[in-house]
């Protein structure tokens, strides 16, 4: 199997080839077009695990603003994406909501809480 990739691990932004089953060692991945060696660990966890962050809002009752953005602590399986938007879009906050304010711990049990980035305070 052949694959390509841009490596989002670095501003270079390599072109990376990753070849997975080639020659002897059918578990061996074979890749080229890195500059530095996140390049070979990004394409290899591409092809084996592939993990993915959320950013994304839930509805804030009676803040300043009716949205508060969130974010996952830690990337959560790349299949498990939607899953897991479905459980963020499930809640609510009531103003104040503080950045690092955890709305979800350990969201489906993935080891990673969704938490709050930016303050929302209170509507005037």
């Amino acid at each position: 199997m052949v694959r390509e990739f841009t490596c989002i691990m670095c501003p270079l932004g390599c072109d990376l080839r990753a070849e997975a089953g080639q020659g002897e060692n059918e578990d061996e991945i074979l890749v080229t077009g890195n500059t530095c060696r996140k390049g070979k660990e990004y394409a290899v966890q591409e092809l084996t695990d592939p993990q993915r962050n959320i950013a994304t809002s839930v509805l804030v009752f009676g803040g300043e603003l009716p949205l508060a953005s969130v974010r996952l602590t830690r990337a959560i399986p790349k299949e498990r994406i939607f899953d897991v938007m479905a459980e963020i879009r499930k809640q609510r906050l009531t103003a104040p909501v503080k950045a690092g304010q955890i709305v979800i711990q350990d969201v489906l049990g993935l080891g990673s809480d969704v938490i709050v980035t930016k303050a929302v305070g209170k509507e005037l």
